[in-house]
């Protein structure tokens, strides 16, 4: 999969845009900043609209070309960002280390999914946040972005049972429409969620 993003993040532009992920930049706006983690972050644009926002940021991706455009990012919006080069399996997840976890259209094999919830929650102190947008199940078919494998799409059911000592404070599913970059443009199926470690 690194030479797949490798080769997307190698493009010209940003496959995403550089601009923030709407629900997200929504819900930081409610937030007081301190410590967040971006797993999967690619070229940046979440991470370093966080940092901007005064969030100490820390992201990971498996693709080399990824980080190199979201620090060119973080130098153009002139905030800091730390980024490593790391796969989920190698990324070091320090229990109670941050604040807030973003997961923005971060998809995985079923296999893997579960593991990375599990490392994601961990992170977290007690009253912390995790937030996630991704696709819905009912995503398959549409042109709008996401993996054509159903079995890594989302449901609201799933997303709950995996954080099982989650407090919800947003948790729904339904139509949107993403203005995203060339790979995120369309009627999209998406599922959103804020849950609170307490």
């Amino acid at each position: 999969m690194q030479s797949f993003w490798d080769q997307r993040y190698s493009e010209e532009g940003f496959a995403y845009g550089n601009q923030p992920n709407v629900f997200m930049a929504q819900q930081l706006a409610q937030l007081k900043p301190g410590d967040a983690l971006f797993p999967a972050e690619g070229e940046g644009r979440n991470a370093v609209y966080a940092a901007a926002m005064g969030w100490k940021a820390m992201a990971y991706d498996s693709s080399v070309e990824g980080k190199k455009k979201a620090l060119q990012l973080a130098k153009q919006k002139e905030v800091p960002l730390t980024y490593i080069s790391a796969s989920h399996e190698q990324f070091p997840f320090e229990e109670a280390s941050a604040d807030l976890v973003v997961l923005i259209f971060v998809h995985v094999p079923l296999a893997q999914r579960g593991r990375l919830h599990q490392n994601c929650w961990k992170v977290l102190r007690s009253g912390g946040h995790l937030l996630l947008e991704g696709f819905a199940k009912e995503q398959l078919g549409l042109s709008s972005g996401g993996p054509q494998d159903a079995s890594m799409l989302f449901s609201l059911d799933e997303l709950k049972n995996d954080f099982p000592a989650a407090e919800f404070l947003v948790a729904e599913s339904g139509t949107t429409t993403l203005h995203e970059g060339p790979y995120h443009e369309g009627r999209a199926e998406t599922v959103r969620l804020l849950a609170k470690k307490n």
